[in-house]
């Protein structure tokens, strides 16, 4: 366990973590507090990814289908489950949203463009990508609706009848049965519905299954921690840099919370592993959109404050807008530095556009 710590660089990082506990002490209120956090959760995303990874790989493809489809996305589950007991639902809608699009836009993007330089092109097999794309689509039909339904009824997005709740509540359960399929599907099939075993070109260490056990809990542990501090730290940080929650959710927390995966997709890239890149790139964001999001929404229920599938406009506009850019580029099961340039294009003008959108109120 000790090398698979020290072989990733981005594990230098986690000295942030005691730095953010210390400042939390000596200058409660400092907008470094929140920098320190999110620093720290960057390496703590990759050793949960990295347990869970260890441990799938030596459960066999039906199971590590499942340990991947549950653990995948565990960082940005955990960090939206603490901000929405601290009552920050836009947030927690906003970080969603950062999610997929960052995932189909952002990693990748920078995917086809960092592995695309000196080739004249990549390959890789379409037709999981394809089926994930179709996933993708239930999501957003899943979250076009409630706004539809608010529009046509009401003339707005600003309305919160209870039957948007219960819309919300009913596509939830929709979503996770069809993840729920997914799931019996990789168990049938006897693979992974959203990574290809590559344990012949994968250098990293092995674990014992003790040893990722050990080191997906910890990484839980310590990830709870720093996102406690890190929603407790964001008022102060948002006055500071002028940052809206909106902006802070869809792009600074959802990039923290896949730093860790982008960073190896992208290296997949640029080893012509296309496949692979492709795989974490969209297959995280299947897993967002059908299991954390509506996982969220009755976990809201749960507590007391439930939260709808009513996304404002530019959330919705996103999340269409990358679903429909990444079906395009992947029909063909080819792509190309040029390609990927696009698609960073497209998340670029989504970040300027989440930036100047003022704060609400």
């Amino acid at each position: 366990m000790f090398r698979a710590l020290v072989d990733n660089r981005l594990n230098l990082l986690l000295a942030a973590a005691p730095v953010s506990w210390m400042l939390a002490v000596m200058a409660p209120g400092s907008p470094w507090i929140f920098i320190t956090a999110a620093v720290s959760l960057i390496p703590l995303a990759g050793l949960i990814g990295l347990g869970t990874e260890q441990l799938a790989r030596r459960s066999g493809p039906g199971w590590g289908g499942f340990l991947n489809a549950t653990f995948g996305n565990a960082a940005e589950l955990i960090i939206a489950l603490v901000a929405l007991n601290k009552g920050h639902v836009e947030l927690v809608k906003a970080s969603i949203t950062g999610s997929i699009v960052g995932n189909l836009l952002l990693v990748l993007g920078l995917s086809f463009f960092v592995g695309g330089l000196g080739r004249r092109s990549q390959k890789f097999h379409r037709t999981a990508a394809n089926n994930t794309g179709a996933m993708l689509f239930l999501a957003v039909v899943a979250l076009v609706m409630p706004a539809v339904y608010d529009l046509s009824l009401y003339g707005n997005l600003a309305a919160r009848p209870l039957e948007i709740d219960r819309l919300s509540f009913g596509s939830a359960l929709v979503l996770i049965a069809a993840y729920a399929g997914s799931l019996i599907y990789a168990f049938t099939a006897q693979r992974d519905l959203f990574r290809s075993s590559h344990e012949g070109d994968d250098d990293s260490p092995q674990l014992t299954p003790l040893a990722a056990m050990s080191l997906l809990a910890i990484g839980t542990v310590l990830t709870t921690i720093q996102a406690e501090i890190l929603v407790g730290a964001m008022e102060p940080a948002l006055a500071r840099f002028g940052f809206t929650e909106l902006f802070v959710g869809v792009i600074v927390i959802a990039l923290i919370g896949n730093a860790a995966e982008h960073f190896s997709a992208v290296t997949a890239a640029h080893r012509d592993e296309m496949t692979l890149a492709v795989e974490i790139s969209v297959g995280s964001s299947a897993q967002i959109a059908l299991l954390v999001a509506p996982g969220l929404v009755l976990y809201s229920f749960a507590i007391g404050h439930p939260m709808s599938l009513l996304f404002n406009g530019f959330e919705i506009a996103a999340i269409a807008l990358s679903v429909l850019a990444t079906n395009i580029v992947v029909m063909d099961g080819e792509s190309n530095w040029v390609e990927g340039l696009q698609l960073l294009s497209v998340y670029l003008i989504l970040a300027l556009a989440f930036y100047f959108i003022p704060p609400a109120g």
